[in-house]
Formats: C-alpha cells, structure tokens, sequence
C-alpha cells in the first residue's frame, strides 16, 4: 500500500473562487507587464510599417498647423506673443502644439483600443486596461519627434530653456493622464456604443480651437475663466512656462481646476471601465 502511495502522482487543486480575478486585478496588471510592452511595441511598428515618410509623418500634422495658426492668430489676427523675439509667434503655437498632440494621439489611440484589439479581447483573459495604456506609447514616440523639431525652431529664434524646464515631465504626465481618464470613457462606451467612433473626431476638431494652442489664454481675459474650464488649458500655460520662461506665467487656479478636474477624469474613467469591463468579451 505504501508503495502504491509513493508511485500515485500528486494531483494539483485548481480553485474557481468568485470575485477572485477582480481583487487581484492590479497585480495581475503588474503580472501582464510584458503583454503591454508588446502590444505598444506592435503599434509603434505597425504605425510606420511600409510608410514611405515613415516618422516624417509625425512632423507634417504639426508644421502645417503651425503654419495655419501662425497665419490665423498671429497675422490676420494679431495676437501677442509675449516678450517673444520679434516674427517668433510659430514658437509660441509649437509650445502649444505639444501638449497638444501629445493628448489627442493619446486619447484617440485609448478611445479605439478595445474595439481594434476584439480579437485578442474575445479569445483569451488579461487585464484590458493593459490595450488602453499600451496604445499611449505611439503617442509618446510622436511627442518625442514633435520636441526634436520645437527644439530647432527655439534654436532658430536663439530662445533657450532655463531652470523651469526641470517641471516638463509634470505637465507631461498630465496631459497623458488626462488623455487616459478621458480614453477610458469613450473606449468603454465604444465597446457597446459604435456611434462613439464618430465622436472622438469631432471633439478634437472643436478642442483644437477651445484650448489655447494658437494663442495665449492671458490676452483674452473676458475669456478665460471659461478658458481655465479645460483641463488642458492649464497644461498648455505649463508647457509654456517651461519651455519659454519670460513673461509666461501660471494662473494658480487654473492650475487648481485642471489638476481637480484631470484626477476626477481618471478616477471616474477608471471606474467605468472597470464595472464594464467583465462585459467586454461577450459584447465586442
């Protein structure tokens, strides 16, 4: 009988426990750290995969709207640009520009994550916050290239960072969370809403011209009270505080709204994305 004992192999128990998966959650996020690494290494390549600019593709969106704002706001307009260098008003949108393009990429690629990944999501289980947060690396790659050509721009015009570009990562963290909490709703929404697909679009096109890109939020000062009521604004008057100095200064409560309003954006995403996310696989 012991022999018996000692030649039967040990039979491992698998326990299905309720609610198990959902209080592990963020350390099987943790877990699947190497799923998201992969996923936002196959965006970055997909995105540039048999392109004939390849990265170029980055610099043309923002040199053309540069070029567009410039002409609006600074010639037909004439809108001031600070104690800016004389002609130097491309300077001022590129260093709103930035933050810019840095939150729509994001926010676009978090937005229709779920949805251009149904087959990965309807096959096998991971944490799905892993596909939004994977899609923000495309977006960092693009910030990336756009900050190599502010760089030759400020260079041009002999403008140079002083210490107040120490806080940069700040605003850029922000403006990626930002984009993230707002992500979050809008792909979670898309999973059962389609129509949603159609809106990411349209609230760009608007955001463009609500959020101080092309001009300074100080020289419309019936307006910006109404102004600071966007997160990002505060993050635009950041970028160029860090990056221009001289006369730009920072509105201590538009940087209290947006900080507000930003964490309220990505808790409640997060909380939303979570209670639907068990969902996800049945509906996509």
């Amino acid at each position: 009988m012991s022999e018996l004992k000692a030649i039967t192999p040990e039979v491992s128990e698998v326990v299905l426990e309720a609610g198990r998966s959902a209080r592990h959650y963020w350390r099987d996020l943790w877990r699947y750290r190497e799923l998201l690494y992969f996923l936002a290494w196959r965006d970055v390549k997909v995105r540039y995969k048999q392109a004939a600019l390849g990265a170029a593709w980055a610099l043309i969106q923002p040199i053309v709207t540069m070029v567009l704002f410039t002409f609006v706001f600074g010639k037909l307009a004439h809108m001031p640009a600070g104690n800016l260098p004389p002609d130097a008003y491309p300077l001022l949108v590129i260093a709103g520009l930035l933050p810019w393009q840095l939150f729509s990429a994001a926010f676009s690629g978090a937005s229709g994550s779920l949805v251009s990944n149904s087959h990965l999501i309807s096959k096998v289980y991971f944490p799905r916050l892993v596909v939004p947060l994977s899609s923000l690396a495309v977006a960092v790659i693009d910030f990336v290239i756009i900050l190599g050509l502010y760089a030759a721009i400020a260079a041009w015009y002999g403008v140079w960072p002083e210490w107040k570009i120490v806080f940069l990562p700040v605003f850029i963290i922000a403006a990626l969370v930002f984009a993230l909490g707002a992500g979050l709703w809008l792909t979670a929404l898309t999973v059962k809403y389609r129509d949603f697909r159609f809106i990411v679009p349209f609230l760009l096109q608007i955001g463009v011209f609500a959020t101080p890109v092309g001009y300074r939020a100080d020289t419309l000062p019936n307006w910006r009270g109404l102004l600071s009521m966007n997160p990002l604004t505060g993050v635009i008057e950041g970028f160029r505080w860090a990056l221009l100095g001289r006369d730009f200064e920072l509105d201590p409560n538009t940087l209290i709204f947006s900080t507000v309003s930003g964490a309220a954006l990505v808790i409640s995403g997060i909380w939303y994305f979570r209670s639907t996310e068990r969902t996800f696989a049945d509906v996509i």
